[in-house]
């Protein structure tokens, strides 16, 4: 019998090798957002600020961008190996995946659609009716409590804590560990994360978290 119901992923460092998928787009237009990041970080602008800003960076380079640039430069972003293993053995043992992401949208999005998770939370690149971007962006995850986010994600399977687990590699995911029966820190960036987690694995093949959450040898996938 299966013991959890719900899988909760991070993107960023988790299931992709960026860093930030924000950064992987100011790499891609050739932009430096430090300025914008120092702000941030010393409280002189809040979340929705730091996106206008960075946003403000692509567009500066690239005037006549739409969200179709940006979605090509995501489907070059490299991921970790062993997604599609590790999404299909959870579904066939009855268990759901999700992304929970500070990330953009965009590349959430293309994830859920590759390898067949069942819903993503994602910050929003807002756009016009063209594609054109309107130069906002929409906080749908807040880094400071992403815990709320798998919260809502237990409610809507009708599960509970206890039958949840978060995958994730850096501070922010703490708040999704606290709110899940089982946490595991893939790849940790930081000791604190480390420290926070029911179990810390290192590989480069996201499908060697599969051993913590799935009945023994039962790791098959069509």
């Amino acid at each position: 019998m299966r013991k959890y119901d719900l899988v909760c992923f991070d993107m960023d460092g988790t299931l992709t090798k960026l860093r930030s998928s924000w950064c992987w787009l100011h790499d891609c237009f050739g932009v430096d957002n430090e300025e914008a990041y120092q702000a941030f970080v010393n409280g002189e602008i809040d979340e929705p600020e730091f996106m206008r800003r960075d946003i403000a960076l692509w567009t500066g380079a690239c005037p006549n961008i739409r969200i179709h640039d940006l979605v090509r430069h995501f489907q070059s972003m490299p991921l970790i190996d062993g997604i599609q293993e590790t999404v299909a053995c959870l579904k066939e043992n009855g268990i759901r995946s999700v992304i929970i992401s500070g990330g953009i949208d965009i590349a959430a999005r293309m994830l859920k659609e590759e390898f067949g998770f069942d819903d993503f939370v994602a910050d929003e690149i807002c756009s016009n009716s063209d594609g054109s971007l309107t130069g906002e962006g929409k906080m749908n995850v807040d880094l400071s409590d992403k815990g709320v986010r798998v919260r809502e994600f237990i409610d809507r399977c009708g599960t509970t804590k206890e039958r949840t687990a978060s995958v994730g590699n850096s501070f922010t995911d703490i708040s999704m560990f606290r709110s899940s029966g089982l946490s595991i820190a893939f790849n940790p960036v930081d000791v604190y994360t480390e420290e926070a987690a029911t179990h810390v694995v290192r590989s480069s093949n996201i499908s060697d978290i599969l051993d913590l959450i799935l009945p023994d040898g039962d790791h098959s996938s069509s």
